[in-house]
This record gives structure tokens, sequence and C-alpha cells, in this order.
């Protein structure tokens, strides 16, 4: 009896046993239906976006236990542009044709457990299917734990291998689990996310704890029905949002929802067995990335026989750019680049054969093939080294941007490392230069995305520095550093420390130039190995036998790599004892720049730097400027995740007041990263050397006169050193050193000769002289992807979500020039200052820049997205004559005015919802994102589950269009600013609805209607003339005015005043040669010569220089005219300024007056007031629209104001320096003052100790 119940009991058990691990039954055949959609936009009411819906069925038929047939059917795609609720989808049946064929071949996947672990499918099926496929099969993949109602772990999905936390709930009632999936896709520890062109971007982690640019959430919802086999999947919902802003997300942003509706329909035994003939891996669920990002976001073109397409677009380019910039054809740019990308090697030398010989195709061809990102503009490169047909200007060109623009992979970095040994690259110092840098830069970029990054990559360049080393040759030596500095790979460390004292015998005979060199190789190591390269140049820092100059640069390398308050205390502790002060000086003004600084990636060090500025400004705060400074400069936005810092370095050693040394050095922090935009450099040792042993003077004091001994020196180019440069310059493009040259004598001496007025004909100028007279003409252009950056993201659907920035510009300078000289040159220059020259000439000079940021979906098939599209166009023709007479002083130039509207400058911009298919490229729609049309269509069901269609906060459009010139009749012309912006506003504003919406602004000159016509503008500039009649008669009248208001000075002053005023007074009865006479005339053939003339008087005495000038309108009866007046009493230290206009210049006035005195023990001080009598109403309504916002402004600037009666038309401003770093600020207007005390200054306010300024009247 007891077995029979023991029977019963395990019958009933295994009844009630449930099982929710996922299995498939591989003697089953499971049908689903699948719903995909992805939409990008707004999510606003009124603004229009974009998205695509796929729909199909799919089975999965079980091969053997573990392999299984996907076969998907029924497909439908749709996509869908415009305002939600207000339109619908609209099939792409080309589209879903072409993706039923590829999704109709056999796929085949390993699944176990709940993890699908491999994906076979035919040869032919693109990438981008599989990744749908991906997206697809990624509902099979969940780790159920049901022991559990909530767990964590870490797992592999479409978008890596990334953070999961699960959720569970049972309902033992229908025996099913419902489980929630949150996957963090921030922080993968293997990420499946890809970014393209930011290698040279750091990150700056501080600056995403305030806010970031992308976010990410990912959701997934499974039904989960118990059988007896294991869990059934019946149920799987996905839904994934990004939130992109170029700011900080919280400020407004662009929106991708993805959804994934997965449910099963069926399950039935399979009757048939599934032949899938030959399949390859295509990899687990992890998303592939294409290796050549072929499809550039903001296009789709058919790529298929890309040969002739690229000679056309060349062709059209060179041809429409060659008279003017052409706007329309410069997004062509990119269409070019992406035909490039898809030629192979083969096409690019029949390119190159077919565009060599035509100049102007040839630089097209040069300045975008460098575009082709790969190995395959290595080997082309490589073939034109070899075979030198291409000048070492276009090689140093094309190669600094194709090394730079290359992906870094291992077989790229092997071919850029032939470049190397190539004789050509060695036939012209410049692109030497240019190789071994390019080449550091390449491997910097390479170490990003590889580590550890392999020690043979840049062991050619080590062996370079050791070569030089041995050699003793400094340019080699110099050179070599850079690109390990360029490299920043830790590996280098060893053999930089060989170049520096302390590190290795003999290091300190090297020349402070190598020494420095070396030092500045660690500058990008900094943020790679910052304990290391902490302690390397901490010990350099502290030893006081090293030069200045290296010493001083340790100190800004250490403070690269961010270091601790233990470390900045060391600091201070060493400049407390400091005897150097340049070092002192140059050292302190580091710490106290980045002591005020705002950005991000100070945040912590600017904090030990204050408590640094409070041990050592007592000792080191008054060090004036004739010692090594750092001026450093920077804000930061956190609304916008926005700012930028510049620093200026001055190097300089011993007591001469030249520098040895400039660095001038610019970052944008944007996005959560650190971009060094630019820097250059100067080191000019060798002439400072020259000119200190001539001029000892320039070791105390710097005057005027000095520069007339400067020139002196320099252009003795016979005594200049030829074996030693005088010169060197680099410049640095996103933190990578991509130029550097030494000017030697010898170089300088070249210059100078062909320039000499003994050059003969041997010069090159004299050619270019005599090419003039015959009528010449020279065009260029350089086109240019400055940037392309790309981050690409999967999405839940195995679609890629795209954030891609693209930046093209193109430059364009056409000249025609002709010249007659009389008599023309015969043996030398020289002869051209007793000539008439007389010059025709006509050109153009402009620019294009455009710029695109895409948010969206793009693949090889399709796009689906958001485009914000801005472009600036600047250019600049001319027409005009030119004559010239050295000897008499005259000069001539003759305008043609405007007869028609010309746009000199004009920039566009507006944000659109796009959807493209390669199916069908011509039918893409390109909506703005603010329609001028409301669609009425009604949405599907689905649409509005997806989107609110309606908001709490009502929008209102605006629209604004401004108009404004300032004509001159008498020249005919105007200047015009014209202005258009359409936005849509709501009532919580953000940052980025400010580019949301078409914007234009142009600045042009047209024609002035109803005005005379003129025939030509003529300007004319004499110089030492004596001035006309009815100038001499202003300057009288003046004169006898200044006369009396002296004589009655002298009456009331005593005699100590006397002698000071008798000198100028003289003056005053002399009639003045004028400096320099100016007529601005507008000619014609119907009248008299309509304009301006002006005369500027220069009246120096012992005492006091004074500046006159006259202007007045050219015309019978015109009265009009301006009489300026400028003085500086040398005696009083006192300056004034006086300008009088109108009729005979007696309408209107305003002066300012300025003046300075010694006051032993008062603060440094400055003190400036303006006086006005009558003024135009336009100045005068102006004033009163600015007082209106000075109560508010000064208010948020923390000024405090109190009303009082102040004089009437006044102004006055005083300036009191405080404390070396802080000034107290003063301003009164008629009816108020406003102040504010010890107003932190950007300077250091020192070097005024012994001279004292008031200014008053």
């Amino acid at each position: 009896m007891w077995q029979l119940y023991l029977c019963l009991l395990v019958a009933f058990a295994a009844s009630e046993n449930v099982n929710y691990e996922p299995f498939l039954n591989s003697k089953k055949t499971y049908e689903y239906k699948y719903e995909g959609l992805v939409r990008v936009g707004r999510e606003m009411p009124d603004l229009v976006e974009s998205a695509l819906k796929m729909r199909c069925t799919f089975k999965i038929i079980g091969e053997s236990p573990q392999t299984f047939v996907l076969q998907i059917s029924n497909v439908d795609f749709e996509d869908f542009n415009g305002i939600p609720g207000k339109g619908v989808f609209n099939p792409s049946q080309k589209l879903t044709k072409r993706l039923s064929a590829e999704f109709s071949q056999p796929i085949v996947f390993e699944y176990s457990k709940g993890q699908v672990t491999d994906i076979r499918t035919a040869p032919g099926v693109s990438n981008a299917v599989v990744n749908i496929v991906r997206g697809l099969l990624g509902f099979l993949q969940v780790t159920v734990k049901t022991t559990q109602s909530f767990y964590e772990l870490l797992e592999l999905g479409i978008h890596g291998v990334c953070q999961s936390s699960y959720t569970v709930e049972e309902d033992p009632s229908a025996k099913e689990l419902t489980l929630t999936q949150l996957v963090d896709i921030s922080n993968c520890q293997q990420p499946a996310a890809l970014y393209r062109g930011m290698a040279l971007a750091t990150e700056d982690k501080l600056n995403k704890q305030r806010g970031d640019n992308i976010v990410s959430t990912v959701k997934y919802i499974y039904t989960v029905k118990s059988t007896a086999e294991g869990g059934l999947i019946t149920k799987a919902y996905a839904q994934e949002r990004q939130y992109f802003s170029p700011f900080n997300v919280k400020g407004g942003n662009s929106r991708m929802l993805a959804l994934r509706d997965i449910e099963l329909l069926k399950v039935s035994d399979t009757t048939d067995k599934i032949v899938t003939g030959q399949v390859q891996s295509r990899g687990n669920l992890m998303y592939k990335t294409e290796k050549d990002l072929k499809p550039i976001p903001l296009l789709m073109i058919n790529m298929n026989d890309p040969v002739p397409k690229i000679v056309d677009l060349i062709k059209r380019l060179a041809q429409a750019n060659i008279y003017h910039v052409d706007g329309a054809t410069s997004t062509d740019i990119l269409d070019l680049i992406q035909l490039l990308r898809v030629a192979t090697i083969d096409n690019l030398e029949q390119l190159w054969k077919q565009l060599a010989g035509n100049d102007e195709h040839r630089r097209w061809f040069l300045d975008l093939v460098v575009e082709v990102t790969d190995e395959r503009i290595l080997k082309f490169l490589e073939a034109r080294f070899k075979a030198g047909d291409i000048t070492a200007n276009e090689a140093g060109q094309a190669l600094v941007v194709a090394f730079n623009h290359l992906s870094a992979e291992p077989v790229s970095v092997a071919l850029a490392q032939e470049f190397l040994t190539i004789p050509f690259s060695k036939s012209h110092r410049l692109l030497w230069n240019t190789v071994v840098l390019a080449y550091g830069s390449l491997l910097y970029r390479y170490c990003v995305y590889t580590d550890p990054c392999p020690v043979t990559v840049v062991q050619p360049l080590l062996d370079m520095a050791v070569g030089a080393l041995g050699k003793n040759t400094e340019e080699d030596m110099v050179l070599a550093l850079k690109a390990l500095g360029n490299a920043a790979h830790p590996s280098s460390i060893k053999t930089i420390l060989k170049f520096l004292p302390g590190y290795s015998v003999g290091a300190e005979k090297l020349s402070t130039r190598v020494q420095g060199a070396a030092v500045q190789a660690f500058r990008l190591l900094a943020s790679r190995d910052p304990h290391s390269v902490q302690d390397i140049v901490l010990s350099l820092f502290v030893q006081r036998t090293l030069p200045a100059e290296v010493r001083m640069l340790a100190c800004m390398v250490l403070l690269e790599t961010k270091p601790s308050i233990a470390l900045v205390s060391v600091i201070s502790e060493v400049l407390l004892e400091e005897n150097d002060l340049q070092v002192a000086s140059f050292s302190y003004s580091l710490l106290r720049g980045i002591a005020k600084s705002k950005t991000p990636d100070n945040q912590h060090l600017s904090t030990a730097c204050n408590v640094a500025m409070k041990i050592l400004s007592r000792r080191l705060g008054h060090l004036s400027y004739r010692y090594s400074k750092n001026v450093h400069l920077d804000w930061f936005h956190n609304d916008f995740l926005f700012g930028n810092s510049n620093d200026l370095y001055i190097l300089q050693n011993g007591s001469s007041l030249l520098p040895t040394e400039l660095m001038l050095k610019g970052k944008v922090h944007f996005i959560g990263r650190i971009l060094q935009w630019l820097e250059f450099g100067v080191r000019a040792e060798g002439i400072k050397e020259l000119l200190t042993g001539q001029l000892p003077q320039l070791d105390k004091d710097f005057g005027v006169t000095d520069f007339a001994a400067i020139l002196k020196i320099l252009s003795d180019w016979q005594n200049l050193q030829k074996d030693k440069p005088l010169l060197s310059a680099y410049a640095r493009v996103f933190g990578q050193e991509a130029f550097w040259m030494d000017f030697s004598g010898e170089f300088i001496q070249s210059i100078v000769k062909s320039l000499s007025p003994s050059a003969g004909k041997e010069s090159s100028v004299w050619e270019k002289i005599q090419n003039v007279q015959k009528g010449t003409s020279w065009h260029w252009t350089k086109a240019h992807l400055v940037y392309e950056a790309r981050f690409i993201q999967p999405t839940c659907l195995g679609l890629p979500v795209e954030i891609s920035k693209y930046f093209p510009i193109v430059n364009v300078v056409t000249m025609k020039a002709k010249a007659e000289m009389n008599p023309p040159p015969k043996e030398h220059l020289g002869e051209l200052l007793s000539s008439d020259i007389s010059l025709q000439t006509d050109g153009f000079a402009g620019v294009t820049k455009d710029h695109f940021v895409f948010h969206g979906i793009n693949t090889d098939l399709f796009q689906c997205g958001i485009e914000l599209k801005s472009k600036a166009v600047i250019g600049m023709p001319w027409t005009f004559g030119l004559k010239i007479n050295m000897k008499e002083r005259k000069y001539e130039l003759n305008l043609t005015p405007s007869k028609t509207l010309t746009e000199l400058i004009s920039f566009s911009s507006n944000v659109y919802a796009v959807v493209r298919n390669i199916e069908d490229p011509s039918a893409a729609k390109v909506t703005p994102m603010m329609p001028e049309a409301e669609a009425s269509q009604q949405s599907p069901p689905l649409a509005r589950r997806i989107l609110p269609t309606s908001r709490d906060e009502q929008n209102e459009d605006s629209e604004v269009k401004i108009k404004q010139c300032a004509e001159s009749k008498i020249y005919g012309t105007a200047i015009c600013i014209e202005a258009e912006a359409k936005r849509s506003h709501y009532h919580q504003e953000y940052p980025l609805y400010y580019f949301l919406g078409h914007t234009r602004f142009s600045w042009q000159l047209e024609p002035v209607k109803g005005a005379k016509p003129i025939d030509k503008i003529q300007i004319q500039v004499n110089t030492g003339s004596k001035p006309p009649p009815h100038v001499s008669e202003v300057m009288d009248v003046n004169h006898r005015m200044l006369k009396d208001m002296r004589d009655k000075s002298i009456f009331s002053c005593g005699e100590n005043s006397l002698s000071g005023l008798i000198p100028a007074s003289e003056v005053l009865d002399v009639t003045p040669e004028p400096v320099a006479t100016v007529k601005a005339l507008a000619l014609s053939q119907a009248g008299k010569p309509l304009g301006y003339e002006g005369v500027a008087f220069y009246l120096p005495t012992g005492q006091r220089d004074d500046i006159e000038m006259i202007v007045s309108e050219i015309e019978e009866e015109a009265n009009w005219k301006m009489c300026a007046n400028a003085n500086l009493d040398k005696s009083h230290s006192s300056a004034k300024a006086h300008l009088r206009w109108g009729a005979e210049c007696q309408t209107y006035d305003i002066s300012m007056r300025v003046s300075t005195a010694c006051q032993p023990e008062a603060k440094p001080s400055l003190y400036n007031k303006i006086t006005w009598g009558s003024l135009p109403s336009m100045f005068t309504a102006f004033s009163q629209r600015i007082e209106e916002y000075v109560p508010g402004m000064s208010y948020l600037m923390g000024f405090h104001q109190k009303h009082e009666k102040n004089p009437e038309r006044q102004a006055s401003a005083s300036f009191v320096v405080s404390s070396p770093q802080t000034f107290d600020l003063k301003l009164k207007v008629p009816e108020r003052t406003i102040y504010k005390r010890t107003i932190p200054s950007m300077i250091e306010l020192v070097g005024f100790e012994k001279a004292n300024m008031t200014m008053s009247t």
C-alpha cells in the first residue's frame, strides 16, 4: 500500500514542478510575429520627425538539440517623415523587396540555456541584415533565476558585454514568469559602440559629472511560459531611448526611440527537414560594425562604378569654383569622399593617370583622396613617393592629412612605417619633418585603441633618437624627440631620459633647446602615465643647476599631470626658496592661472593652487612682466557643457627683455572631452643671442629707437650665422605637432637678397615682376575635411544609431594682374623706387564652410534621423587700379562701385528630418523640422501609442526678418545686413532650441536706389604735400582759438608753469606741413567730383606732441567738416582728445582727457572722464537704450549702485589697484554711481609701483 502511496506522491509532485529555463525543442517549429519601430525627433507637437517600421513573421525550426534555423517571411518595411498625429507611414516597396530577398536566405544559430552562441548565414547576406537578425534573435537571450526576485549579472547582448539588472514576477496560476531586464550600456566591459575621429579629444570625467550629451536607457520585458520541457518565451518587448544634444541633454535634446514587439503565434511539430546549404559564421549576438564605415550618414548615393562618377564630380567642382566660391556645390565634397572610399587601389591609380595632367583636377584629387582612410591611401601615396611624380609640397600636404585621418589599424601602421625609409621623404627638409611627425601622430591614435601598444611600432623613432644623439646632430635630435612626444608611447620614456641631465651621463652638455624638447616630449605622456611623468619632471624642476628654461617647462608639464595637493605643496616649498626669478615668476603665474580656472578638468587642482597662492603671493606676487610669465584665460558654461581655455607662455632667460620662446595654446571643452584645437610656438634663441651681443641696452630697457637698430642688424645678412637657426617655429593641430621648421641665417639671407634693392635678374622677384608686366593670373583651391567625428551604438533592433559631425571647407583664390612701369627696371629692383607704376587687377578670395550634425539610424541600406545643416560663405571680389609714384610719395586707388547685389558674408542653418534608402535614392525625404505647411493626414494607432501628440506647454512660432543698410549716396553704395530667423518657442526654454528652425544672415554690398550713377571711386593719398586752402582756413581758426586759451592760461599761471607753455605756443604761429592728405572721390562723367578730403598734421615739440586731423566734404555748397585733435603733454604726463563735427565743425562735440601724476604712498589708479556737448539723436537714443540695461546688468555682475546727482553730459571711470591680483572700479553717469571693490584681475597688476597713475580733468 505504501508503494502505491509513494507513486501517487511522486506523480503529484511532478505535476506541480515548473521549469522556466528558456528552452527550444529541436523537434518543434515556433512561429512568431515581429514588429520593430524606430523614431527620431523632438517628441514635441508640430515638429517633424522621422521613423522606420518593419514587420514580419519568422519561424524557428530545430535542426539538432542546439542548432536551429531561422526563417523570415512576410517582410514589410515602411518609413515616416512628418508630424506625429498628422502623417502616416508609407510603404517602401523596393527596399522591402531587397530585404525580403536577403532574409529568405538560410540563417542558422546555436542556442542553449537561454544563450545564442553562434549565427551563421549564406555568404551573400549583408552585414546590415545580419545585425537586424541579431536584434531579432536577442529576444531569446535571457538569464532566468527563479530563486531571486532581483539579481544582477554581466552578460553578452547586442550592445556588448554589459551589466544587466533583472526583476522577476511570477504568476503561479498561469505558470508564467515576467522578467524585466535593464541594461546599463554606458559602462560596458566590452562595448559594441564605436568612436571614430575622437582619439585626439581626451575624455574629461569631471566634465561628465556636471552633465552628459548622450544618455541611453534599455529595457526588456519577457513573458516566459513554463512547459514540461522548459521555459517558452511567448512575448518579448524591448524599449530603448537615446537622448542627444550638442550640449547638456538637460537643456533640450534630440530623441531616438526604438521599440520591438515579438509575440508567439503557434508551436507545431517539425515535419520537413530544412536544407541550409553553405553557411559561414557571422559571430555571436554582439553587434558588428563594418571596418570601413562606408555610409556617410548625410547622403545616400549609388556607388557602383565609382571612377567615372569621381571624375565627373571633380571636373564640376573645379569648374564651379574658379571665379567664385560656389556654396551650392560645396556639399558635393562629401559625395566625392564617399565615392573615393569605395574605389579600389587600381581605381585610384586609374584616376591619377586621368587627372594628374590638369593642375586644377590634380589638386582637387590630391586634396580629397586622403580621406580614403585605410591602407589604400598609403599604397597610393607610396607609389607617388617612389615614382617621384608629385612635388615635395604636394607630398607634404597629402601625407599629413592622410596619416592623421587614417584608421589606426596594424596593417596601416606597418605601411606607414615604410615612408621613413623612402628616399623621396628625405629629399626636402620640411617634407622629412612632416613624415616623421605625422608617423608619431598615427602611433598616438593607434595606441588609444590598442592596449598594450607594441613597442615595435615606435622602435623606428627610438632608433632615430638614439642615432641622432650618437652623432650629436641637434636638428635630428629635436625632430626625433618631437615625434616621440607625438606618439606618447610609454616605452619611449627610457629613450627620452637619455637627453636629460640627472638621468644620463653627458646630457648636461646638450643644448638647452634639446633638453627642452625632451621635457616637452612628456606632455602627452602626462595623461597616459601621469605618475611616471610626475616623478621625472619634478626631479628636473628642483634641480637648480639646470637651465631656467628646462625647469620652467618641467613645471608646465608637471601641472599638466594634474598633481595632488601634496605635489602642489612641494612646488610651493621650492618656490619659497627659489633664487632664479625667471623660474619663480613663470611657475607662480602657472599656479595663479589654474587657481582662477573654471573648467572642469581643473576642478580639484584649482583648489590646491588657491592654497599655494596664499603661501606665495607675498613673496612672488609683485614680479613684473620683465620676467617669464604664463597668461591663462578660460571659461565654461554648465548648461552648454562647453568652454575654452587659452594660454600664452613667455619664456625668458637672463636679464634680456627679449623672450627666448613664445607659445600660444587654445583648448576647447565640449561634450565631456577636451580638444587642444591649435597651438603655435616660436623659439628665437638665435636672434636673441645675435641682438643682445650687439645691443647690450636690451638687457635693461627697450625703446622705439631700438627697432631701427634691430632692423639694421637683420638687414646685414652677410654677418648672420649660417650654421645655426636664428628662429624655429612649430604648430600643433589637435594636440599633435604637425609643422616644425628651423630658419637659419642662410635661409634669411636668401630672402633678404631676393628682396634687396640691389637684387638683379638672378632674383626670383625679378621674374615675377616681368610676368606681371606681361599680364599674369593665378588660381588656387583647397578642399579639406577638417574633421569627421562619429559615434555608433547598436539598438535593440540591431540597427545602428549614429551621432556624426562633419566639417568640410573649400578655399578659393583667383587673381589676374597686369602692371605698367615707366621706366621699367633694367638692371636691379631699386629702379622701381623712381618709376611710375600702374597696376590693374581683379580677382576673388573666398571660403565655404559647411557643418553637419546627424542623429539617427544609418546603414548601407537606409537612413532615418535628424540633421543640422549650416553653411557659411565668405567671398571678397575685387576689381581696382593702383598707381604708385614712390619718388613723389603719391598713391591712387581706383575702385569700381558695386552695380549689383554682392554678398560678402552669409550664414544659414536649419534642422531637417530625413529618410533615405539605397533602392530609391531620388525619393529621399528631407523636411525642415519646423515645416512651412502642416500635414493633414491622420496617423495610425501605433504612431499615437509611441509618441505623445499633445503637450501641456503650448508652443508659439516666432519669425523675425531684419534688413538694415548704411547708405552712401555720394559713392552710390550701401552696406546692408540682412537677418532672418524662425524658431519654435516653448514655456520652458532650453539652449538646444536656439538652433531649431531656419536661420539666415548676410552682409552685402548693393547699389543705392536713386543715387547718381558713379563711374569709379578714386582714393588719393599724398604724403608731405601742402594743405588745401580750405583746410588752412580751418587750421587758422583752430590755432587762434587754442592760442587765446593758451594766453589766458599763461596769464593765470605762475613762473614755474610759464617755461613749459611758451614753446608749445610758439608752434601755433607756424602753419604746419600735413603728414598726409587723403581724398576719397566719386567720379562720374556727368558731374563734378564729390566725396571727402582728410588732412593729418603732426606737431611735435620738446614738451608736447599734437596730432590734428580735418575731414571736409568736397562740394561747392557743403560746409560739413570733422575736426579731431589729440595731444600728449610730456611734462605733466597727460593726454586729451577732442572731436567736433558738423557745419564748420561746430554742431557736435565730444572730448576725453587723461592725465598721470606721481603720488607717493598712493595706490596705483586710473581715472578717465568723457564730456560731451550736442550729439546726434542716434547717439542719445543708443545711450538711453544702454542705460535701461545698466541696473540689471550691474546687479547680475555683483556691482553696488546708488542714485545721485552727478554732472550732466559727463561720464567718468576710476580704476584703483588694490593688490597685485585685484582692483576697485567706480563708474559715474549723470544719474547713477556704480562701484565694486576687490575685483579679481585676469592678469597680474604688477609693475605700477613706481608710476602711480591718476587720470583727471
